[in-house]
């Protein structure tokens, strides 16, 4: 007799799904737990992780702890490309002075007060060492997700805080390259730090070009077969792709992925594709965070309390204190300086890196990591309420201070943000350095990637390197003339030739380029050929970029338009305009969505009277596709619209909660007068007539919010789109008159 297979079969589910279970229920309950007291929900995604930890032998606990490892890792990618989506490399370069000065003031001051620090509680040279650059970073992850939490992302000194973090990210991965010399070496040296930072601006640089000048138009070539599974697919190919690419040349997975966000940040679908990651990116970024709290020891805590207490206070109050002082060097003013020193008073993923480091390297002692961690969850702990807390922290130190400092600080600030007159030479050097730099490091990057992929490919043909370099030839020949021969900031040297005495700096920096440029041309020929051929291949070389110098020049003004085209894409499009020169004072730009929901919808602006009631402008609207600059008092607002508008940071919170409280609960009844359907057009008459000849909007009250034509989806069409059979309409309305005008047009 035959016993049946199913009774006798246990079915067995891997560790990973069980862990992946056990964390997100955990987290779950814990966020729910800490919504309901109004708390951060990093905070509950860090006590899911205590609790489910191995320490805890009274709850389920995560069997497989490198499987989570891995998960988080995941989670700080998706959460780094997030972040390069929504702050471009123009943004970046907006607060670049104040992010670099910000940074850099609280690294040095950070590395010197934590090696003493280590000193103070009896540590040896190395364990001090590694402890002053742990505690010289602060947490990308932690402080984003605090801010998405506090509602503070679309306040001013949020972009300062960013910037700065950019910067200590990028520093931290020179700070593990020195580290990993001084370990190995047990001596400091400069020539390994220099070449790490010349191998990290080159591999910058060339991702930056090469990404604006492929990726947007890629996207914008693709865009009528994209689908919303298309398009996520394809930008999280292009996020991981990067990251494969950084870690392969020997930088941080997690920098790759900002790097490819901040990319398609320039490009029109950033918007979609935020959007569409950002499921992906809660879901790891919760795993990350109950991870990190996975790894809170409670024997650690009470074995090395002292430590941990003195090491969490001096994060906290030194980290604000010298990232404070930073950003008022850079010319803030006193309350986005305070804001801004508060955000970062943490440590977090690099710290853990950095630490891991000196265990592997087997420099530091055992306790050091543990101590590490737990001073990152305790500041982890205690960021959102910092941030939370800064502006009336602001507001009391501007109270206590001398009156003579507040005022001083005031003014150097206002000075520090004027516009400045810049010489003209100045002008010209710094755009010839520009040029010749940018130029050279792509002229670097093709040559020796012909040399190693494109040569390899040619070793089995008769004449292939002549073929290799023909082709390497014709590729670098238009940044080889930009290079040598293009007219650099021709109408501040055209002022400057019309002195005498200028003429022979001018001649030495055009001389000094052609030098550069036939250098590179002797640099890629000696790569295919023999010493004499390649003095031949030289002379050949030089006439024939001299015999077609036009034909060069149309080619290179034709790439250099494109890259301009894509670098400017949202600019093109959307129309924006520049915050800084809107923005007077402490005002900012920031932008709000109009839910369907909202009793707003078809309401006039003159009616609203935000300006008169909060304060606020708006600069200008964007629906769908169509953007409205500096709209009119009888513009009127529509579900989905987004508005830009400009005011001081409590003004934009008020507009916010004016936002919120006309918001008008969804019924869900079936009586319901008001809904947004949908119809499949058929046979109604009016197919083939534009929206306005339709009359739907006269005889409904109703209003088309959306049409799926030939998939592809239009939201928000103008009046004079023609509909077409087969398209699915979407409409906002009263129900009893939709459905009869649908039903009697058949």
């Amino acid at each position: 007799m035959l016993t049946p297979l199913v009774a006798n079969t246990t079915v067995h589910i891997p560790n990973l799904i069980n862990d992946l279970g056990l964390i997100l229920i955990t987290a779950a309950i814990a966020v729910l737990i800490f919504r309901k007291l109004k708390q951060p929900l990093v905070l509950g995604y860090l006590v899911a992780g205590f609790l489910a930890s191995s320490h805890f032998s009274f709850f389920p606990t995560v069997k497989d702890t490198n499987s989570i490892t891995v998960w988080a890792e995941i989670g700080v990618i998706f959460l780094l490309f997030s972040l390069g989506l929504e702050f471009s490399f123009k943004k970046l370069l907006k607060v670049g002075g104040t992010a670099s000065i910000t940074a850099l003031t609280q690294i040095i001051s950070m590395i010197i007060i934590g090696y003493y620090a280590g000193k103070f509680m009896g540590w040896n040279e190395m364990n001090s060492i590694f402890l002053g650059v742990i505690l010289s970073i602060s947490s990308t992850t932690i402080i984003l997700k605090a801010f998405d939490e506090l509602g503070v992302k679309s306040q001013k000194f949020t972009g300062n805080v960013i910037g700065a973090l950019i910067v200590q990210d990028i520093v931290a991965i020179l700070m593990m390259v020195l580290l990993s010399t001084i370990a190995v070496s047990q001596q400091f040296s400069g020539a390994e730090l220099i070449q790490s930072l010349f191998k990290l601006g080159f591999f910058l640089i060339i991702w930056f070009v090469s990404g604006i000048f492929f990726i947007p138009t890629l996207l914008r070539k693709l865009k009528p077969l994209f689908t919303d599974e298309m398009l996520l697919i394809i930008s999280l190919a292009l996020c991981l792709f990067m990251v494969i690419f950084a870690a392969g040349v020997g930088f941080s997975p997690a920098l790759g992925a900002f790097i490819m966000g901040s990319i398609i940040a320039e490009t029109n679908e950033a918007e979609h594709i935020e959007h569409l990651v950002k499921p992906v990116k809660d879901l790891f970024g919760a795993v990350f965070f109950v991870s990190v709290g996975m790894l809170i020891n409670p024997e650690t805590l009470v074995e090395y309390a002292f430590p941990v207490m003195i090491l969490t206070l001096v994060t906290i109050f030194g980290q604000s204190i010298t990232s404070t002082i930073g950003t008022i060097i850079s010319g803030q003013p006193l309350k986005e300086s305070v804001q801004t020193g508060m955000s970062l008073s943490q440590i977090g993923e690099f710290s853990f890196i950095i630490a891991t480091l000196g265990a592997s390297l087997n420099v530091t002692s055992d306790f050091l990591y543990p101590i590490v961690v737990a001073v990152s969850a305790v500041t982890a702990f205690t960021t959102p309420f910092m941030i939370k807390y800064a502006t009336p922290v602001a507001g009391f130190i501007e109270k206590k201070l001398p009156k003579r400092w507040v005022k001083r600080i005031e003014i150097y600030s206002a000075n520090a943000q004027a516009i400045k007159t810049v010489s003209t030479w100045r002008k010209v050097i710094k755009d010839y350095i520009f040029q010749v730099t940018i130029h050279s490091i792509i002229l670097v990057a093709i040559i020796q990637m012909s040399k190693r992929f494109l040569m390899p490919l040619m070793d089995d043909y008769s004449y292939g390197n002549v073929v290799t370099a023909i082709i390497t030839f014709l590729i670098i020949t238009p940044f080889l003339w930009a290079l040598s021969l293009r007219r650099i900031a021709p109408n501040e040297v055209q002022e400057l030739l019309k002195n005498k005495k200028h003429y022979g700096p001018i001649a030495v920096l055009v001389f000094i380029r052609m030098v550069i440029g036939l250098f590179f041309i002797g640099m890629m020929l000696n790569n295919f050929f023999s010493p004499g051929t390649a003095v031949l291949a030289f002379v050949v070389a030089v006439i024939l970029i001299l015999i077609f110098p036009k034909k060069i020049n149309r080619l290179y003004v034709k790439i250099e338009n494109r890259f301009v085209k894509n670098y400017n894409q949202r600019e093109l499009s959307v129309k924006k305009i520049n915050r800084n020169n809107l923005s007077p004072w402490d005002g900012h730009m920031a932008n709000f969505e109009i839910v369907p929901e909202s009793d707003l919808v078809g309401k006039p602006l003159e009616e609203i009277k935000i300006r008169e009631d909060i304060g606020v402008n708006i600069a200008y609207i964007k629906r769908g596709n169509l953007h409205i600059n500096v709209p009119t008092k009888y513009e009127k607002l529509y579900p989905s619209d987004e508005i830009f508008v400009i005011g001081t940071d409590a003004q934009v919170k008020e507009f916010g909660n004016y936002l919120k409280k006309h918001e008008v609960k969804v019924i869900e009844e079936e009586d319901s007068d008001i809904i947004l359907q949908q119809f499949e057009l058929e046979h109604q008459d009016f197919i083939g007539l534009t929206i306005r000849e339709s009359e739907l909007r006269e005889k409904t009250k109703g209003l088309v919010v959306g049409v799926e034509h030939n998939g592809r989806r239009i939201l928000n069409p103008e009046s004079n789109f023609i509909l077409s059979k087969n398209d699915i309409v979407w409409v906002v309305g009263d129900r009893k008159k939709i459905a009869s005008f649908f039903s009697s047009s058949n």
